[in-house]
């Protein structure tokens, strides 16, 4: 079992667990590295010194020995941050958690992708400073079917490539089809040209350059509905991250 010591490292916390009578299970999501799982010792105990450093919700930059198969070491924080609106808020926190859950499932653990971490890091940033949290998801959702090999076909009409007509999602074609071949699916989902719209932009939006999101709820419902489609039926999984946002929307709203 490798393990590189000494090693300065940049993560972002996905989330952490109690392990033993007083220690814990940290994973954070690393630019360096991919996903780890640290042990920290003594992480429970009262007064434990970097307790601050790995509360929920938190990145920076740490040191600390990382073992290329079993458990990592963090041997003292350099410098950290905390998303402090997301951890005040309940529903924030929810689809905080949930995107962090998804991109955890997407990813193989150990296996460094700085576009993903990058891209968590803008999620996280823009949900903390009010941008609106379910469109951010959203975004999320829809680029990481490439890492779950669901990519659909947004291009186009995937059958004949025309792009002149008015589109709709068609599950069975695991793409868009134009209106001339709009009975092929009589089950397609029968979107507005505006929820396509935003579905293909969403698809290729870099979350860097987002400054404000304004959609309308029509728009916004169509979205969810679509993408709890793809991502029960066609992906496979729904995490208990999800159904907690679920009973949160539906509680505060």
């Amino acid at each position: 079992m490798a393990i590189k010591k000494n090693v300065v490292f940049n993560g972002i916390l996905l989330y952490r667990r109690n392990y033993r009578e007083n220690d814990m299970l940290v994973k954070f999501f690393t630019n360096e590295n991919g996903t780890k799982m640290f042990l920290i010792r003594r992480g429970r105990k009262q007064g434990f010194k970097m307790s601050a450093d790995i509360l929920p919700f938190t990145y920076g930059k740490y040191e600390g020995s990382i073992s290329q198969d079993g458990l990592s070491y963090i041997k003292e924080p350099i410098e950290t941050h905390h998303y402090q609106q997301i951890s005040a808020d309940i529903l924030l926190n929810a689809y905080a958690t949930y995107i962090m859950s998804l991109i955890d499932t997407a990813l193989p653990e150990g296996v460094a992708n700085h576009k993903w971490f990058n891209q968590l890091f803008y999620a996280l940033e823009l949900i903390n400073h009010a941008i609106d949290p379910a469109v951010v998801t959203n975004i999320v959702e829809i680029q990481l079917l490439e890492l779950f090999g669901v990519q659909p076909w947004l291009r186009d009409c995937v059958i004949c490539h025309r792009n002149d007509l008015p589109l709709d999602y068609s599950a069975a074609y695991n793409g868009l089809i134009c209106s001339q071949h709009w009975h092929m699916d009589p089950l397609r989902f029968g979107l507005s040209q505006r929820t396509v719209y935003w579905f293909r932009k969403f698809s290729v939006v870099e979350l860097k350059k987002i400054r404000t999101i304004d959609l309308n709820q029509t728009t916004k419902t169509q979205l969810r509905k679509l993408l709890d489609s793809i991502y029960d039926d066609t992906v496979g999984i729904h995490p208990k991250s999800k159904r907690f946002l679920e009973e949160m929307s539906q509680n505060r709203f």
